[in-house]
């Protein structure tokens, strides 16, 4: 037995390795720029409040564009999708870079380059959410899934770290250059994918095929159970926004960048043995069990006062997060049909974008009101208690079982009379 990752999808697909290194070249530049811009509006205006203002500037970007991301994945060439709106972020960064340049940047373009991102990033999700079924095999899809989240979880850690130096001892315009020319080679690697045009009996982008895929989640209460349990743990825990201040108030300022890739080094951990993912089927009792258990850790997180304990505290929280990002992954891919995929992945957007942006705003807020760490250890107590009362009021989340799902059966089936194209 053995609990190192499945290599199988990176071994069997060219496609599959191009758009994972082109993953995580890119989510390494966006981690710099992810630490970078909160430390920039602290510096220029001092606020917390200011600093979770982010989030609000991104939510109604995620919405409209998630949405409608999720009908054009459908419709159109996901890979074109993909490959535009990655260079639309490429010159996001080199605006960030330019006003980090000016002899007095300005704080408005901050909010704006994060409002843009929030609506590029919103039609480059689903699409490529959805890309994953056709290049993976779908017994492969659980193996694909914790792949994509190492992937994820090394730019979370070794970006943060960076960025903390860089920040400290280089300058913004660094980070920013930087995340500047990852989105460059992460361009070059989207060309080199196959094309992926939409099914034949797909639909125009419009409202009513919007309201047709959040139709068929709403009838799927095992899939709405996976939205509202990760909705309610990032809205009510991430603590990212009040990181800055939190390293302040344990006089420990070296320590931010650490704090900020705490999170992702707990994930990177798991995912690194996430071989016994894939022999696991009861995957709404693993969502439920592990976001309770990031609450927890955020919680206590709030309430230590050593350092080297909060960083501790935030790793476990992390690894929990990427238990539940595994299987909310595996029922996702395994039982949503593919002409359907890209919609669904836009509500899937909106459920693990909407929460942190939120929870950005709540923890601001909640900190200039009771104090930063009350706002930590509160929201992550918070988070445990809404868990546990959504798994009684949606029992088929508890229930689900990947061997017997009617969903999941059809689709394998599918799958197995239509192989994936392998090279």
């Amino acid at each position: 037995m053995t609990v190192l990752p499945d290599l199988a999808p990176w071994r069997a697909s060219v496609d599959f390795r191009r758009l994972w290194a082109s993953g995580l070249i890119s989510n390494f530049g966006t981690f710099l720029t992810f630490v970078a811009l909160p430390v920039q509006i602290k510096d220029l205006t001092g606020s917390a409040t200011a600093v979770g203002a982010i989030g609000a500037v991104e939510l109604i970007p995620l919405i409209l564009f998630g949405l409608y991301g999720g009908a054009l994945a459908d419709a159109l060439d996901k890979r074109l999708l993909i490959l535009w709106t990655e260079a639309g972020q490429g010159l996001l960064s080199a605006a960030l870079l330019l006003n980090a340049l000016l002899p007095r940047p300005a704080v408005w373009p901050l909010y704006a380059v994060a409002a843009l991102s929030a609506a590029l990033g919103s039609v480059q999700r689903p699409a490529l959410d959805s890309l994953w079924p056709r290049i993976v095999a779908h017994d492969d899809l659980p193996a694909a899934a914790a792949l994509n989240s190492f992937r994820w979880t090394v730019g979370g850690v070794a970006g943060p770290a960076v960025a903390g130096l860089v920040v400290a001892y280089a300058g913004l315009g660094w980070a920013y250059g930087a995340d500047l020319v990852t989105f460059a080679v992460s361009v070059v690697l989207i060309v080199q994918i196959a094309a992926s045009p939409a099914a034949h009996e797909a639909v125009k982008p419009s409202l009513r095929s919007i309201a047709e895929g959040a139709r068929y989640a709403w009838g799927r209460k095992e899939l709405l159970g996976t939205y509202a349990v990760d909705l309610a743990a990032m809205f009510l825990a991430m603590p990212l926004a009040v990181l800055p201040f939190l390293a302040d108030e344990l006089d420990a300022k070296w320590s931010l960048g650490l704090m900020y890739a705490a999170i992702p080094a707990g994930s990177l951990l798991v995912s690194l043995v996430s071989g016994w993912t894939g022999r696991v089927r009861r995957h709404g009792r693993m969502v439920v069990l592990s976001a309770a258990l990031w609450g927890l850790a955020i919680a206590a997180a709030g309430a230590v006062r050593h350092v080297w304990l909060v960083l501790f505290l935030l790793a476990v929280a992390g690894g929990c997060d990427m238990v539940s990002g595994i299987f909310r992954g595996a029922m996702w891919n395994q039982t949503i049909p593919d002409e359907l995929r890209g919609r669904l992945a836009g509500i899937e957007l909106l459920s693990y974008s909407v929460g942190p942006t939120l929870g950005q705003v709540r923890a601001g807020g909640m900190a200039g009101r009771l104090g930063v760490r009350a706002s930590v250890g509160v929201g992550g107590l918070l988070c445990t208690g809404a868990v546990g009362l959504l798994a009684l009021c949606l029992p088929a989340l508890m229930a689900y079982d990947a061997r017997t799902n009617e969903h999941a059966v059809r689709l394998r089936a599918q799958r197995a009379a239509a192989p994936t194209r392998r090279c």
